[in-house]
């Protein structure tokens, strides 16, 4: 017989709504496989029983009432949703997985935690990410390193590891994740799953913690497309105050119909080369891109393998914004010590990084944006590209504290393709498709125009009908 976290996150809400199963049930049954695994693969930072416990009696009087009234939930009533130890959640720590921050109690909501509220979500906690989410990895000093339950051995990625893994795992059915170098896509293919970076301005970072470089935003983890365009429907809107703002959809539209929608045809630009000097793409993040275009082709999509012009424009640009970017948490200089070496280094050369030289890489963000527009997505719809240049590694083998320069070199080399819609804006999904002789997961990018996430969605859930991946599990499921 299934177990609860078997099913789906609709099929939990759907449960919920025929009074099948309860919140409060749904609730417990995630926080004992979080007490029981969580030691294991490193999922969450803080967990919060307690207000989980309330949100979830607080979802099953509102089912109950809506079944007598005959009135209708939203899609992910009474549905867990862990939210990243990067973002405000008022009276929880927010420790953005620094030990810096340990004691950090924030007072209000971020934007995207207030709306997975107004969305009747319960929060089991806040999951495991890297110190200021700075590398591409999530091991820092308060907690254990998060994992894939493909190959525990092995980093989850980053810096959404810790939701990721959860998802992978079966302590929540799906997640809240960010964005702002590859943070949601990189841990969705270490984990086996399905991940949505958005079009900047889609989801708001505000009220605090607006990106003034527009390089992150939130989006969804979930083993299916069906339940990351939910979540994404939560999470996605306009807000007060927000610097930025995707277009809309069509009246009456939701990403959740666009994952049960045909795509029609369109035309697809693989290009499977990193676009960053010296990266040496491994054989199996190759073959799981030439194995994507292989399908699309079946599925009447038509693919022409393209390169990428060679050069380290993107990867300069991007290592001044970020290292500039390293310093927006304020740490006092009595506690600098008490952050991992990599932050230190990050911080110390943004500090030296000239105002015109952060002003000139941002200005190369938006004039990439713009070349891309003219000279490719003119021609094609999506991009095609690996998620990774390299299969999942090895805890603690992205890591070197005793020479963070090079590990800063290697994070680039690990993620070579996905800062680039962080730069340009652009919608982008990592795609679960292929699995390598081992049986660890290979996720496949596809990027598309600014804007179109829905084409994405679309997509995604095509590629997913003709390959179902939802029913491979891990061993400790």
């Amino acid at each position: 017989m299934a177990e609860l976290h078997d099913l789906t996150a609709l099929e939990q809400a759907e449960a919920i709504r025929e009074g099948v199963v309860s919140p409060v049930e749904l609730t417990e049954h995630y926080l004992d496989r979080i007490d029981r695994l969580n030691d294991t693969v490193g999922a969450f930072l803080t967990v919060t029983p307690e207000l989980a416990r309330k949100q979830a009696a607080d979802a099953e009087l509102e089912a109950v009432a809506a079944r007598r009234d005959g009135r209708r939930l939203s899609p992910l009533h009474g549905v867990p949703v862990p939210v990243k130890d990067l973002n405000l959640v008022a009276g929880v720590p927010c420790t953005l997985g620094s030990a810096a921050y340990a004691d950090h109690v924030p007072e209000i909501d971020d934007h995207v935690v207030a709306k997975l509220r107004e969305a009747g979500t319960v929060m089991l906690g806040k999951t495991n990410t890297p110190e200021f989410c700075l590398p591409n990895y999530t091991e820092n000093h308060l907690a254990p390193p998060a994992r894939t339950p493909w190959d525990l051995r092995r980093s989850a990625g980053g810096s959404s590891g810790g939701a990721a893994t959860a998802v992978a795992s079966g302590l929540a059915p799906l997640a809240q994740g960010s964005d702002g170098g590859g943070s949601i896509r990189i841990p969705a293919s270490a984990c086996g799953l399905f991940g949505i970076k958005p079009s900047r301005g889609r989801v708001s970072g505000g009220p605090m913690l607006h990106d003034v470089s527009g390089l992150a935003t939130h989006g969804p983890l979930a083993r299916t497309v069906a339940d990351a365009a939910a979540l994404f429907d939560a999470m996605a809107g306009p807000m007060p105050g927000a610097p930025y703002g995707a277009p809309s959809l069509p009246p009456g539209e939701s990403f959740a119909t666009y994952a049960h929608r045909d795509p029609g045809v369109l035309r697809v630009a693989m290009l499977p080369d990193p676009p960053v000097p010296g990266v040496e793409l491994h054989p199996d993040c190759r073959a799981a891109c030439e194995d994507a275009a292989g399908l699309l082709r079946e599925l009447g999509h038509p693919v022409d393998e393209l390169t990428w012009p060679v050069d380290d424009a993107l990867l300069t640009s991007f290592a001044r914004v970020w290292e500039v970017m390293a310093n927006v948490f304020p740490v006092a200089p009595e506690q600098e010590e008490l952050l991992m070496p990599l932050t230190r280094y990050l911080r110390e050369r943004g500090g030296l990084v000239p105002a015109a030289e952060f002003v000139g890489a941002l200005c190369g963000f938006r004039a990439l944006g713009q070349a891309i527009a003219d000279q490719l997505l003119s021609s094609y719809d999506v991009i095609l590209t690996p998620t990774l240049a390299q299969p999942p590694v090895m805890i603690g083998d992205l890591r070197n504290d005793s020479d963070p320069e090079a590990e800063f070199a290697a994070l680039m080399a690990f993620s070579p393709f996905t800062s680039l819609q962080n730069a340009t804006g652009q919608p982008a999904v990592s795609v679960p498709l292929y699995r390598n002789a081992s049986g660890l997961p290979i996720g496949v990018m596809l990027a598309g125009r600014y804007g179109d996430d829905a084409a994405l969605v679309s997509l995604s859930a095509q590629l997913e009908t003709a390959r179902p991946w939802n029913e491979q599990r891990p061993a400790l499921w």
